[in-house]
């Protein structure tokens, strides 16, 4: 794959334009609300600026790794779907810049560590598939991507940490050319599980600490020729007992999965062997069948991602009765039911989605 020089020098140009946040979260396609603030769920910066050095303590949670007063209560099992943004929670916003390709993970660690140490185990990871990278799958559905947690996984409190590896200015190692270098981007969600399994988190990794300037992964060059690429840091965790931390060398570890465009309120959904990366698209209103991918050039051997319609979590469209917590209750072109159950009520995320939070 061979990409120009015109190509290198609009990715630089939109570099100041082209960064990236988590906002929320849905759990089995629930929204959990915007979590991105003091008072929400997500341990999340003051702005949506990367980290570029990879020895730093702001890669463990970035800038603002300090405890938020919410935590989303989840079953071992249950699918957990983190959606980023550039600037705000709209079907206009543009999600992160097309020129910052590369990587699309997901770690977890449980929340007493705060991140120190040896406690990052990968739950999910996509990279360079088909000739398709995730985070242009990732543009592509809107800023939406998905993991389950392992069925077998043990009670209590854990950091989920997403992040994106842009690499539009890897070609230069950060110690080498501080203007440039890998760019990461990533939050800490707080999530409590409040039954499962047995099975503890195994050793996992540290970060910082897990990559390392000289990892093809981190210092890769886009624009010339490749046919693959190598996913930094540990293996996927596949759920077990033992510790399955040895690096990563394919191009692709997600499992094709496949999910039903019908809402999903409980945590009865219908589980999942693995812990698997998958993407969600967004429908519009007026259809249910997922959206297009960027058709992929090449092919490679390594397993594709799947592609899941996000059901709507409004209500039927009757005007009458009231909207349970945390279905939509208002917003342009929403024409069911707007008075929330007792001890919720309906909040303005913006102009299209409106939703019934605790009062």
């Amino acid at each position: 794959m061979k990409f120009t020089a015109t190509f290198a020098s609009l990715a630089l140009a939109s570099t100041v334009l082209a960064h990236s946040t988590v906002t929320n979260i849905y759990v089995n396609d629930v929204n959990q609300g915007i979590g991105n603030s003091d008072a929400g769920y997500i341990r999340s910066p003051p702005s949506n600026d990367p980290v570029k050095d990879i020895s730093s303590s702001d890669l463990t949670c970035n800038v603002n790794n300090v405890v938020t007063s919410e935590t989303i209560q989840v079953v071992a099992g249950d699918k957990i779907t983190f959606e980023w943004h550039h600037n705000e929670v709209s079907d206009s916003d543009d999600i992160i810049d097309s020129s910052h390709v590369g990587p699309v993970l997901a770690y977890i660690a449980p929340t007493s560590s705060n991140g120190a140490g040896d406690v990052w185990v990968k739950l999910a990871e996509d990279g360079f598939t088909d000739g398709v990278w995730a985070v242009t799958t990732l543009i592509a559905n809107r800023g939406l991507h998905s993991l389950t947690l392992p069925e077998t996984l043990a009670p209590g409190t854990y950091l989920l940490r997403p992040e994106i590896i842009a690499l539009h200015e890897a070609d230069v190692a950060y110690t080498a050319d501080s203007a440039r270098g890998a760019q990461l981007y990533m939050e800490c969600v707080q999530i409590e599980v409040t039954s499962g399994g047995t099975t503890t988190l195994p050793t996992g990794v540290a970060i910082p600490g897990v990559y390392t300037e000289t990892d093809p992964g981190i210092v890769f060059n886009i624009y010339d020729s490749f046919s693959s690429y190598p996913i930094p840091g540990p293996s996927v965790w596949d759920g077990a007992a033992e510790d399955t931390t040895t690096a990563s060398t394919s191009t692709e570890a997600s499992i094709p999965v496949t999910s039903s465009a019908a809402p999903v309120v409980s945590s009865a959904l219908t589980k999942m062997p693995t812990t698997t990366l998958v993407t969600v698209v967004k429908p519009t209103s007026s259809s249910t069948t997922p959206a297009s991918v960027i058709p992929a050039p090449a092919k490679t051997p390594s397993t594709t991602l799947a592609t899941v319609v996000k059901p709507s979590t409004s209500l039927p469209s009757s005007t009458s009765g009231t909207v349970a917590m945390y279905y939509q209750c208002g917003g342009i072109n929403y024409e069911g039911a707007t008075t929330c159950v007792s001890g919720t009520f309906c909040k303005v995320l913006n102009p299209y989605y409106f939703q019934c939070l605790e009062s």
